[in-house]
């Protein structure tokens, strides 16, 4: 049985066709970073206004790679929550479109929790119970999973998330938009205890994220506490040393907390997901803690953990126990909500 699975909640239009087993046939993505790089971050109206353009294109070139036609599919998956609400009714509307017209099944998926298993998706294998984490532009949150569709949030950012400070901070470095990569790349010629930047709530029994000091930290660092320009910091020796310093705060937190959270569940594998997992020096010091835990981890290769539409082979699992959503579906924007 063949899935189409459609992916329009921030910035990357995406669609995907899989199996029931779950087996990816083909994961297309039509990234709009060239259009939200000018701006320092991602311009809702303009998110929107690509996925109407870029949509329909893109599941015809999956439908194309899989070598799947359209009357073959037997239902249709799409993300309809969290995200931007303009970005997400374009993926919505076009999957109750198909939903109804192919006379099939319509099947929501959660963007956040389709991030944790990607995770599973490129295991191969069953990997739940388990603790899972996802570290995006939009969410930093800490999950125990006793089932691909249970989520316990056991903790969350209470400000940014670590995607969206990397954002901000690359902005701050003048390094471009997206800041993942783009500090990452300047981190890697810097110094990551050249400066003691905070990390809020590490020894805390709490399991929640806090960036925003962070980001304060790295401005007052680069410009001092009254400054009357924020002109981003010249190439050199403190840019990077500032990048990697900040890379590392951010680091330890996520691995602590992940530490802790293993800890307390008494779970023994960990799943992460979202865009900051493609970050390496992220996924080494997540390998060394749970060698060191003994526990097992999962994380997807990197075109898996940014947002793409794979990862809606969730709702494979939800197809299983006849989990179908109403036509009259709509987006919701907030987690949870």
């Amino acid at each position: 049985m063949y899935l189409l699975a459609i992916e329009t909640s921030c910035d990357e239009t995406a669609a995907a066709v899989f199996t029931d087993e779950p087996a990816v046939l083909a994961n297309v993505v039509a990234s709009q970073t060239d259009l939200h790089a000018r701006f320092g971050g991602v311009v809702p109206e303009v998110a929107a206004r690509a996925h109407l353009q870029r949509l329909l294109p893109v599941i015809d070139e999956a439908l194309r790679k899989a070598n799947v036609r359209l009357d073959q599919i037997g239902a249709v998956a799409v993300h309809n929550t969290p995200g931007l609400v303009g970005a997400l009714l374009v993926g919505v509307s076009a999957a109750k479109m198909l939903s109804l017209a192919l006379g099939v099944p319509l099947i929501a998926v959660n963007h956040v929790e389709a991030h944790v298993y990607a995770a599973r998706l490129a295991a191969g294998r069953d990997i739940f119970p388990c603790l899972g984490l996802v570290v995006s532009g939009g969410h930093t949150s800490l999950f125990h999973c006793p089932t691909p569709l249970e989520f316990e949030l056991l903790g969350a950012t209470r400000d940014d998330a670590a995607g969206e400070a990397f954002d901000k901070v690359a902005a701050l470095l003048g390094l471009g938009f997206p800041g993942g990569p783009a500090v990452e790349r300047e981190a890697a010629g810097g110094d990551p205890a050249a400066f003691r930047f905070p990390r809020s709530f590490l020894h805390e029994d709490r399991l929640d994220f806090s960036f925003s000091g962070l980001k304060t930290a790295v401005l007052y660092t680069c410009f001092g506490q009254n400054a009357a320009s924020t002109a981003p910091l010249p190439a050199g020796k403190k840019r990077a040393d500032v990048a990697a310093s900040f890379q590392q705060a951010v680091i330890d937190v996520l691995v602590e907390k992940s530490r802790q959270a293993l800890r307390r569940t008494g779970l023994r594998r960990l799943a992460v997901g979202g865009g900051v997992a493609a970050n390496k020096p992220f996924r080494a010091a997540l390998e060394r803690m749970a060698e060191a835990e003994g526990a097992e981890l999962f994380i997807p290769p990197s075109a898996l953990c940014t947002d793409n539409a794979a990862m809606a082979a969730q709702a494979v699992e939800k197809w299983r126990r006849q989990m179908w959503a109403p036509l009259d579906l709509d987006a919701r924007p907030n987690y949870g909500a």
